[in-house]
């Protein structure tokens, strides 16, 4: 038990945290505001670099499938395939992260 003496500094203390946290949560959605701002302007260039690298991707698996073609390897249509879809998966994943964050 708490003596009666006791519970007015304690409802002070918890009155004083309490108004820290609000004070602090404002703080923290400027904070937070001001990061979305800062990542939403990563986007443009992220995507850019993306469909670059899925163009890279797109050249080196075109010189392997053609590579794989003129030996005549019999699976060419397998490393045709997933080297395509490689690309794909690079472009569809580029533009809907774009449009699920901006």
């Amino acid at each position: 038990m708490n003596a009666p003496h006791m519970r007015r500094p304690m409802a002070a203390m918890l009155l004083l945290t309490a108004a820290v946290q609000m004070w602090a949560a404002g703080d923290g959605m400027s904070g937070i505001n001001q990061a979305t701002s800062m990542i939403s302007g990563y986007f443009d260039p992220g995507t850019k670099l993306i469909y670059a690298i899925g163009a890279m991707v797109g050249l080196i698996g075109g010189v392997k499938v053609y590579g794989k073609f003129s030996s005549g390897d019999p699976d060419t249509s397998k490393t045709a395939a997933s080297w395509f879809g490689a690309c794909i998966f690079l472009i569809v994943a580029a533009t809907i992260l774009r449009s699920f964050f901006l």
